[in-house]
C-alpha cells in the first residue's frame, strides 16, 4: 500500500486540499479564478516564448553589429597610422556610427566590472567581443542606465574607449511585455466581473429565499439568471408550494381532529356535572382534564404554528412574562437581557418555546435563571435551573417526542412529553436550534441560539 493513500487520500488530493484552503471559499471568487488564472497562464507562456525568443535574436543581431563597428575601427586605427590623431576616427564613429571613441593613452584597463545575475546583453556582447575583436577587453553594461562603455586595449600602454546607447546594443522589450500583460488581464478581469456578477447575483437570492423559508419568513422570489439557474429556481418554488400544501391540508385535518375530540371531551364534562360529586367522579374530571392538556400538546407539536408570519417582536415583555409565570409559582427568578431587545420571530410560536423551557426548568428545580444576549447576529437565550439535571449521554434523547425520563427529572407532574420536542421544533423552524448543557446553578441549562 503506498504511503499516500494510507489515509484515504493520494499526494496529489492532500496537496489539492492544502492548496485549496488558501483559495476563496466564494463561487464569485472562485469563477473568477477558474476564467482569469488559465487565460492569464497561457498569456504568459505565449508571451513570454514569442517576446523572449525576439528579444534574444534582435539584441545578438544588434551586440554583433555595434562589435563589428568597434573592430572596424580597430582596423582603421591599426592600419592608417597617419589618422593615430584619433580626429578622423573619432569624426567618422560620431557622424556614421553614432559612437563615442576616445584613444586612452598611458593607462590600462580597469579592473574588471561587477556583472548581472542574469543579463541577456552582457552574455551577448561578451561573445560578439571575443569573436570578432578577439583582444582584452573591460565593458560596463549596469554602470549607466542609457548607455554602454566597452574599451579594448590596443597595446601595452593605449585603450580604445566606446561609449554607445544601450538602444544600439540591446532591445529592451519588458516594457511591452509588461504592458501586455496588464493591460490584457485588467481588460479580462472587466468582462469576467461584469458578466459573473449578473451571473451570481440569481444563485444569491436563490440563497435567500431558501434561508428565509427555512426561517419561517416570506420572501418574494422570481427566478432569473442562467438556464440552469432558473431551473434550480422554479424547483425551489414547486419544492416550496408543495410544502405549504401539505402544512395547509395537515392544518385543516388536525382542526377537524381537534374539534371532534374537544366535543366528545366536552360531552364527557357535562355528563359529569350532572352527576353527583364523588371521590370516583373527581378522578374522571382529573383525567379529563389531563386528555385535554395532553390533547393540546399533540396538536400544537403536529401543527407547529407554521402559518404564523415571522415579524419584529420585543424580547423582553416575552421574557418578563416567563418570569412572572415562574415566580407566581413560587420560584425564584432572575431575569438579564443584554443587547438590542428586538427580534424576528413568529411571537406565538416563540413565546410557545419559552413556556415550555421555562415551565421545564420550574418543574424540576427551585430557582431559575434566564440570560437573553443579542449582541451579535444571533440571538442566544440561557434557561437555568437548580434541579437534578440530565446525563450527557441522554440530553439528545429528551428532545425525542413522548420520551420521558425514568430517574433524572421527576415524571410525577404527569405532562405528554412533547415540551421540549415543540421547543426544538419551534427553534429549527426559526433556523436556530436547542441544546443542554451543564448549568451554573447545578442543574440543567437550555440554551436557544437563533438567528436574528
Amino acid at each position: 500500500m503506498k504511503i499516500g493513500s494510507a489515509f484515504g487520500y493520494s499526494p496529489f488530493d492532500r496537496a489539492m486540499r492544502w492548496i485549496g484552503r488558501f483559495l476563496p471559499k466564494g463561487l464569485y471568487a472562485r469563477s473568477l479564478i477558474i476564467i482569469i488564472a488559465p487565460v492569464v497562464l497561457l498569456q504568459s507562456v505565449v508571451a513570454y516564448v514569442f517576446m523572449e525568443r525576439h528579444y534574444q535574436l534582435v539584441t545578438r543581431r544588434l551586440s554583433s553589429a555595434v562589435t563589428a563597428d568597434i573592430a572596424a575601427l580597430i582596423d582603421i586605427y591599426e592600419r592608417y597610422p597617419q589618422d593615430r590623431d584619433a580626429t578622423t576616427l573619432t569624426r567618422i564613429a560620431s557622424e556614421r556610427l553614432q559612437l563615442d571613441v576616445d584613444i586612452l593613452h598611458d593607462t590600462d584597463l580597469p579592473p574588471p566590472a561587477p556583472k548581472p545575475f542574469f543579463s541577456i546583453l552582457d552574455e551577448t556582447l561578451s561573445e560578439e567581443l571575443r569573436r570578432q575583436v578577439d583582444r582584452p577587453y573591460w565593458m560596463d553594461t549596469i554602470g549607466r542606465s542609457n548607455f554602454v562603455e566597452i574599451r579594448v586595449k590596443l597595446d601595452p600602454n593605449t585603450v580604445m574607449r566606446v561609449l554607445t546607447r544601450s538602444s544600439q546594443a540591446y532591445a529592451s522589450n519588458s516594457h511591452i511585455f509588461l504592458v501586455w500583460m496588464a493591460g490584457s488581464s485588467l481588460i479580462l478581469l472587466a468582462i469576467a466581473i461584469l458578466f459573473l456578477r449578473n451571473q451570481i447575483r440569481p444563485i444569491l437570492r436563490l440563497s435567500e429565499a431558501a434561508e428565509a423559508l427555512g426561517k419561517g419568513r416570506e420572501i418574494e422570489f422570481r427566478p432569473r439568471g442562467a438556464r440552469e439557474v432558473r431551473q434550480a429556481g422554479h424547483a425551489f418554488l414547486e419544492m416550496k408550494r408543495r410544502i405549504e400544501r401539505n402544512l395547509e391540508q395537515r392544518t385543516t385535518m388536525l382542526n377537524g381532529v381537534s374539534h371532534d375530540l374537544r366535543t366528545i371531551l366536552t360531552r364527557f364534562k357535562l355528563s359529569l356535572a350532572l352527576i353527583s360529586q364523588t371521590p370516583e367522579v373527581e378522578d374522571l374530571e382529573r383525567d379529563i382534564d389531563e386528555m385535554t392538556r395532553m390533547l393540546e400538546g399533540y396538536l400544537a407539536f403536529a401543527r407547529g404554528d407554521l402559518g404564523e408570519q415571522a415579524i419584529v417582536t420585543d424580547l423582553r415583555p416575552l421574557l418578563e412574562e416567563q418570569q412572572l409565570d415562574a415566580e407566581r409559582q413560587g420560584h425564584a427568578t432572575s431575569l438579564d437581557i443584554v443587547g438590542d431587545p428586538m427580534i424576528t420571530v413568529r411571537p406565538d410560536a416563540f413565546r410557545r418555546l419559552l413556556v415550555n423551557l421555562v415551565a421545564n426548568a420550574a418543574r424540576h428545580g427551585d430557582r431559575i435563571e434566564i440570560l437573553a444576549n443579542h449582541e451579535t447576529r444571533w440571538l442566544v437565550i440561557h434557561v437555568d435551573d437548580d434541579g437534578p439535571g440530565i446525563v450527557p449521554e441522554m440530553r439528545e434523547e429528551v428532545f425525542k417526542p413522548f420520551f420521558r425520563l425514568d430517574e433524572a427529572r421527576n415524571q410525577d407532574e404527569g405532562g405528554s412529553g412533547l415540551g421540549l420536542a415543540i421547543a426544538r421544533d419551534i427553534a429549527r423552524a426559526h433556523g436556530g436550534d436547542i441544546t443542554l448543557g451543564e448549568s451554573p446553578l447545578g442543574g440543567l441549562r437550555a440554551t436557544v441560539r437563533l438567528p436574528a
